[in-house]
C-alpha cells in the first residue's frame, strides 16, 4: 500500500451514496411524471412504471439523508436485476450496445449498491 487512506471510507460511501442517488432520482422522476410513455419504452404498465418511479425517488432520498440505506438499497438493487433481466433476455441487449446504453451501466450501478448494502451506508447515516 502506498498510503492508507482508509480515513476517506466514509467520504466516499457518502459520495457514492449521493450519486447513485441522483442518477435513480432523475430517472424516478421520469418514471413517475410520464408513466404512459415511459411505460410503453420499456414495455410496463402505466400502473407499474408510476410505482417504479416513486420507488426510484423515494429510495435514492433514504439514500441520501441516510435513512434505511440497507432497505433502499435492496430496492434499487431489484430494480437493476429488473433492468438487466430485460435488457439481456427481452431485448437482447449486449454488454455494451451499439445504439444506447447495454447492461454494463446497469450492472455498475448494481454494484454501488451492493457496497452501500455490504456497508450499510457508510458512516454518515441516521437510521
Amino acid at each position: 500500500m502506498i498510503y492508507d487512506l482508509s480515513c476517506l471510507t466514509p467520504l466516499s460511501l457518502l459520495l457514492l451514496r449521493i450519486i447513485v442517488a441522483i442518477i435513480f432520482l432523475a430517472s424516478g422522476i421520469k418514471h413517475a411524471q410520464k408513466p404512459i410513455e415511459r411505460g410503453k419504452d420499456i414495455g410496463m404498465s402505466p400502473t407499474a412504471t408510476a410505482v417504479l418511479g416513486w420507488i426510484e425517488i423515494i429510495a435514492p432520498l433514504a439514500l441520501m439523508i441516510g435513512i434505511y440505506t440497507q432497505v433502499a438499497a435492496v430496492l434499487l438493487m431489484l430494480i437493476m436485476l429488473g433492468a438487466m433481466q430485460k435488457k439481456i433476455f427481452v431485448w437482447k441487449t449486449k454488454f455494451f450496445a451499439d445504439k444506447g446504453y447495454g447492461w454494463h451501466y446497469d450492472l455498475l450501478l448494481f454494484l454501488a449498491l451492493f457496497v452501500i448494502l455490504s456497508t450499510a451506508g457508510g458512516l454518515y447515516v441516521v437510521i
